[in-house]
């Protein structure tokens, strides 16, 4: 079955006054109609950069220069910027972190979503004024008639994301990519936010593309999660195979470091190190310099993703045939 998004080979560079930078190395992944997947990794990794090539808004200076990226077997890097205005909230939307610089504190969160859907739809005003107020009603904020005059600051951080969301969903997408949409929230509005998430995964047949640093969010809601590190793919698979058996020691470290497992009284145990500044540069193994199981093959060689499994993957040379060191 073809996936509702392909992405193939991903690569982005920065052209700085300090040089050429590389943050995306060759990444590639399948996003399958009504699937939850996760992007997962520490900060700097590539997450969001993904996310934001998969809409062709990579900020200047950079610029994507390899891969292919399918959306219902269309390669959008071929696209026109007009035809890419047309599939930005319409058949692809994307909720960011932070709402509150998400939304334009200027103007109503009605006017706001009503903007969206003329943009994309042939529907009059009223026509879309009444489409806004059920997209806030279907994401679960009360007297959405009354919020529809309401302006950004007169709102908290949750109903903010939640508004997000409404706008987000008001052109009925078949891709939604959801930025770290529990960040800035308090853990009791984060719990409600992430089950909003699955239940319109679930109502609507969505496909959700989400990226956070959280692995207990990974846990609660995605079917599939590839690991980033230093702009490359070092695991990849089912949720359950991973964190059953994460295979690759970047992986083991993140679970190892993860605030949840405090919560069940075990000790965190840090990764050494730092992210590498630029992973175009690396020779070897991105994660070598910090790991403490590499061997003389992973500072000279790059390590491709290995199966292991149906559809486990894991970028590391102790699970290629014999793991020889």
């Amino acid at each position: 079955m073809e996936p509702l998004l392909r992405v193939e080979n991903l690569q982005i560079e920065f052209r700085t006054l300090r040089g050429i930078l590389k943050p995306l190395c060759g990444i590639s992944f399948d996003v399958q109609r009504g699937q939850v997947f996760g992007l997962v990794g520490e900060t700097g990794c590539g997450k969001t950069l993904t996310g934001l090539s998969v809409l062709r808004l990579v900020p200047k200076p950079g610029r994507i220069i390899a891969g292919h990226i399918l959306l219902e077997g269309q390669d959008l890097l071929v696209k026109s910027e007009s035809e890419m205005q047309q599939i930005r909230g319409c058949q692809i939307s994307m909720i960011f972190q932070d709402p509150s610089s998400s939304l334009n504190p200027v103007f109503t969160v009605g006017s706001q979503i009503v903007r969206v859907i003329r943009q994309h739809q042939h529907s009059t005003e009223d026509q879309a004024r009444e489409r806004a107020v059920e997209v806030l009603g279907a994401v679960g904020l009360p007297d959405a008639q009354r919020l529809m005059a309401s302006y950004p600051h007169e709102l908290s951080g949750g109903m903010q994301q939640r508004v997000m969301m409404a706008m987000a969903l008001s052109c009925e997408p078949a891709l939604l990519i959801a930025d770290e949409p529990t960040t800035a929230l308090d853990v009791t509005i984060k719990a409600q936010i992430l089950d909003l998430l699955q239940s319109l995964r679930n109502r609507l047949n969505l496909t959700i593309l989400l990226i956070t640093h959280d692995l207990g969010v990974i846990a609660e809601t995605c079917d599939c999660l590839a690991v980033l590190y230093a702009g490359h793919m070092v695991e990849i698979g089912s949720t359950a195979d991973i964190f059953a058996a994460p295979l690759h020691p970047y992986t083991k470290g993140l679970m190892s470091a993860s605030p949840h497992r405090a919560n069940r009284g075990q000790p965190l145990a840090a990764i050494r190190g730092t992210v590498p500044s630029n992973p175009g540069t690396l020779v070897g193994c991105p994660f070598e310099s910090r790991c403490g199981l590499a061997f003389d093959r992973c500072r000279v060689d790059k390590p491709p993703l290995f199966q292991n499994g149906k559809a486990h993957q894991s970028a590391c040379w102790l699970q290629s045939a014999g793991g020889e060191q």
